[in-house]
């Protein structure tokens, strides 16, 4: 029975540590993976498996480690729904990019946005200009959310960024 509990404690760890390393390197990287990130996210998961289990590389230990994962990350996701401040913390906020038109250049620079990746996602709106654009937000899942005043273009497209850039 400790054995088990070693491995459920060492997995959240793990788990808790990643969630906060990935808030800490910023949200850019979440809403696609480019082949680089993939890289890393298998690396990464490769890494950690064994502070997750030590020792213990049975069949049931790795598939106490799954549950225990799957356990913390429906509390937390609980826990984000229930409580807007703990969800703020954990992911971050919304952050307003382009506004009637007007770049805002030190939240590009905060989030790690070249102009180019800005005009892109404009553009993959159906939008033809920043200047046309109302509202360009990059929301808390690293996607690029445009309005603009011009809906006869309307796409269901999402913007995702494939950069690698830790930025928030």
């Amino acid at each position: 029975m400790e054995a088990i509990l070693i491995v459920v404690i060492r997995s959240v760890i793990v788990y808790l540590f990643i969630i906060g390393a990935i808030r800490l390197f910023g949200k850019k990287e979440l809403s696609q993976l480019s082949v680089i990130d993939l890289v890393f996210v298998l690396l990464i998961s490769n890494s950690v498996q064994n502070a997750m289990v030590g020792p213990d590389t049975t069949l049931l230990g790795g598939l106490i480690a799954a549950l225990t994962l799957f356990l913390v990350n429906a509390f937390l996701k609980d826990l984000v729904f229930k409580n807007k401040k703990f969800g703020a913390l954990l992911q971050g906020d919304p952050l307003m990019l382009v506004y009637k038109g007007k770049i805002f250049e030190n939240h590009l620079k905060k989030a790690k946005i070249t102009d180019d990746e800005l005009k892109a996602a404009v553009r993959e709106h159906g939008v033809k200009s920043t200047k046309d654009v109302d509202l360009a937000i990059l929301e808390v899942d690293g996607n690029i959310s445009v309005l603009s005043h011009d809906f006869t273009k309307k796409t269901r497209k999402r913007r995702v960024h494939k950069s690698l850039s830790f930025g928030n």
